[in-house]
């Protein structure tokens, strides 16, 4: 078992003056990045700048107590945690604040953030996972305010979970449960929802986590008092505070960010509250000061007055740590021992500057030599072809005049010179085309790689194991298959849990996980509190470390909540971190085709658009979902699948093969074939669609039906435009309104496909109201879609061509 900090610091004077000093040196390098950086910025050399100035000792004292396998869920201000937990140097620091995209320098985003967003490494090159215990983990920052606090609730949750879920290979996850998860936010953030909805369920789960509040006073230049119901954010928490006895709340401790010893015993306390007894912990960091105001953007001086100034810069942080350094003093055996001299801390304060100048030199030349190397590639390529086109002398010189060049710049140069020279056959044009391609899929690479898995688990690669049936398999209801064939996987892969509203005790509300918690616990198969956006959160966070949790939002409407984490912080796990993390969630959830306003939603336009490195799986019955739970267990890449709610009663055949059948993605399947035209739709309304094609059928109009599957993936190998070269006409039906889900379907087709080269008639989409559905059947029926309307709709599209065999219905 891990021992906590307060167990290890019986240490002797020598020591303890050195790790004092070291503070103060470590301290010093991080404020003096913080300067040189707004520096950088204001000179032109970067983009943009936030630092962490002014929160330095809390940041000391907290990675005290972060250990090897501890997890961190922050903010873009933690600048000085991330050099103590030695995630981060002060090369990679002006490396992300220059974007530069190597990897090896810029380890955390390969410039893909800006700076101050901080991260580890949790997989090797080919996307495994290392061992997370034997490193300290920041989990990857993201800058919604706020917006970390569902996640750290399921790296907090995980070490309960290891607790007692073991698996084979589980030993890199976590050591017995011990590990914390912290978590770090803005005093002005903790206005935001999910901080509140955050903390509410780690109270009630009792995980261990602790939080820390930088609180300066301000949200940019709002003042405390405008952001809450109470200034002080730990007066507002104190009914959170748990009671002795009561297995629920949590220990909330205040401390000044300046008051160095305080910290320490603060960080202390915080940690054996959270290791040894699973208790969450709020440390509310007060009277900090930002030394350099919010960021490069504005000035503090505008909204602060000249009293609050002089304060901050008598109670600056560093400051008063100087000052308590030298005036500490002790006796031991009878001679007065000091921490250090004035001069001694000068000297340190030198050093520092000197240390982070030539971090600084060293990240600004090794950036400057990628695009130096570029461009010395690629001018003498421009400049053979000045002969072939007068304007090519003048982007030359244009490119030369520049006094700081970016890639932007290079491929700009070589874009206009081969536009300057199209329709030109030469060796020089060649091989300036060859060189454009070239050094084109790099930069592709630098910024556009891992939106999804490029590893051997992603989805794509898992084979197509098709259902078995025999004369034994038996007719039930769809809920009864996708039930059984969740006990497979529980069975089968004990990493995997499920937890969601109602999805314990009563086995979902449509009883697809009946029994399930019975037979394999509360730990596994769980309940949960009426707060979306932290089921999401606990999902990520679960994910992140090496469990396989499914996340069941109960019906599709409520994504809405989760939507702002699966944007901002599901989808980009992998981009962000160009392939450093991953979080292979699972969200279940049900929809379509219901009753009424709130519970038959379509919603899957705004999942499309703004979820794009998530896998949108839409299943037509529960066979098929059953099939993708089983294709995306052995996946790393992150998925919804939306179930049909109106299909749980509805019979199918179980297959003998339950829990390893797979249902591949990006993968269409034609369910009924035809000649005359092509309907191509998804989920619930594909039965419909059927029914349709049947009636069209007895009207002399061969309908070809496909079921898409999958959206994101979607159509990889392009047989939808296969059909259409047999059909020539397309249809694309879905319930998603007017320029939704329909609109994304047709571009897939027409463009990426290229199948508008075998139309002979426009292509049409028949897609809902754009109001939300009325309630009852009548409201399903004048709301989306409805078999009536496709038979008119699509047999209108005859008559245009053939009126005479197909005269005008109404």
């Amino acid at each position: 078992m891990q021992t906590t900090y307060i167990e290890t610091q019986q240490i002797s004077f020598q020591d303890f003056k050195n790790q004092i000093l070291e503070d103060y040196k470590l301290g010093r390098i991080s404020r003096e990045m913080s300067y040189l950086g707004r520096r950088e910025v204001l000179t032109g050399k970067a983009k943009f700048g936030i630092f962490g100035d002014g929160k330095e000792l809390p940041q000391l004292a907290m990675a005290k107590v972060f250990k090897n396998g501890d997890f961190r869920s922050g903010y873009y201000r933690d600048q000085t945690f991330a050099l103590a937990a030695d995630a981060l140097t002060v090369e990679s620091f002006f490396a992300q604040l220059y974007a530069d995209t190597s990897v090896e320098r810029e380890p955390a985003s390969a410039g893909r953030q800006m700076n101050g967003h901080f991260a580890t490494r949790s997989l090797n090159e080919d996307g495994s996972w290392k061992d997370l215990t034997a490193q300290k983990n920041i989990s990857s920052d993201i800058s919604p305010t706020a917006g970390q606090m569902p996640r750290l609730l399921g790296l907090a949750q995980a070490s309960k979970i290891y607790k007692t879920v073991k698996f084979d290979g589980s030993e890199k996850f976590s050591r017995e449960g011990n590990e914390i998860a912290f978590g770090t936010i803005g005093d002005a953030s903790t206005a935001e929802g999910h901080f509140w909805e955050t903390l509410n369920a780690a109270c009630a789960l009792q995980v261990p986590m602790i939080v820390s509040i930088w609180d300066d006073g301000y949200g940019i230049s709002v003042p405390t008092k405008n952001q809450r119901a109470k200034a002080d954010i730990a007066e507002m928490l104190s009914g959170f505070q748990r009671k002795e006895g009561e297995n629920q709340g949590c220990e909330i401790i205040q401390v000044k960010a300046w008051d160095y010893p305080a910290l320490l015993d603060a960080y202390a306390r915080a940690e054996q509250f959270a290791r040894m007894e699973s208790v969450p912990v709020v440390v509310h960091v007060i009277e900090v000061t930002q030394p350099q105001g919010h960021s490069t953007s504005g000035s503090h001086e505008r909204y602060k007055n000249e009293e609050r100034l002089s304060w901050e810069s008598q109670f600056d942080g560093l400051l008063k740590f100087r000052e308590w350094i030298l005036n500490y003093s002790i006796e031991i055996e009878g001679k007065e021992e000091v921490l250090a001299t004035v001069e001694e801390l000068d000297s340190i304060d030198d050093e520092a500057k000197k240390t982070v100048k030539a971090g600084q030199k060293n990240a600004w030349e090794s950036y400057q030599k990628t695009i130096t190397d570029l461009i010395n590639s690629v001018l003498p390529l421009v400049e053979n072809l000045k002969g072939q086109n007068a304007e090519i002398e003048n982007y030359i010189g244009q490119f030369n005049k520049l006094v700081s060049k970016a890639k932007k710049d290079v491929f700009h140069l070589v874009r206009k010179s081969l536009l300057a020279t199209r329709g030109t056959n030469s060796a020089e044009r060649t091989n300036l085309m060859q060189k454009y391609n070239e050094i084109f899929e790099v930069e592709k690479d630098n910024y556009s790689s891992h939106l999804y898995s490029q590893s051997q688990w992603k989805a794509e690669n898992i084979q197509e194991i098709k259902p078995v049936y025999s004369d034994a398999s038996e007719d039930v209801d769809g809920r009864v298959v996708v039930r059984n064939n969740f006990d497979k996987i529980f069975e089968k892969y004990p990493q995997t849990l499920v937890f969601g509203e109602d999805a314990g005790n009563i086995g979902d509300v449509n009883q697809g996980l009946e029994g399930m918690q019975e037979k394999y616990g509360d730990v596994r198969v769980a309940d949960t509190g009426i707060r979306e956006a932290t089921i999401l959160g606990q999902g990520i966070g679960m994910a992140m470390r090496g469990l396989r949790p499914i996340a069941e939002i109960q019906y599709l409407d409520y994504i809405l909540y989760c939507l702002q984490g699966m944007s901002d912080d599901l989808a980009t796990v992998q981009y962000r971190t160009k392939g450093g993390q991953k979080s292979p969630l699972i969200i279940r959830t049900r929809g379509h085709r219901l009753e009424g306003v709130w519970h038959s939603g379509s919603p899957m336009a705004g999942i499309l658009n703004l979820s794009k490195g998530i896998l949108v799986l839409v299943p037509r019955n529960l066979t098929k979902a059953a099939g993708f739970y089983n294709t995306m267990l052995q996946s790393d890449d992150p998925s919804i699948i939306v179930e049909c709610l109106n299909g749980y009663r509805l019979k199918e055949k179980q297959p003998d093969n339950l829990g390893e059948f797979t249902v591949p993605v990006g993968k269409i399947e034609v369910t009924k074939e035809g000649k005359d035209v092509t309907l191509v739709t998804y989920g619930s309304t594909w039965r419909i669609v059927m029914e349709a094609a049947e009636e069209l059928e007895k009207l002399g109009i061969s309908a070809e039906v496909i079921d898409v599957q999958s959206l994101i993936p979607f159509d990889l190998t392009h047989e939808i435009a296969e059909s259409v070269k047999r059909t020539n006409r397309l249809v694309v039906i879905d319930e998603d309104v007017e320029g939704g889900t329909s609109a994304f379907i047709l571009q897939q087709i027409l463009e990426k496909q290229k199948a508008f080269r075998f139309l002979d008639s426009d292509p049409l989409t028949i897609a809902a109201n754009d109001h939300r559905p009325a309630y009852a059947s009548d409201g399903d029926y004048f709301s989306k879609p409805s078999s009536d309307d496709m038979v008119e709709r699509i047999y209108a599209l005859f008559n245009e061509t053939n009126p005479q065999k197909y005269p005008a219905i109404f």
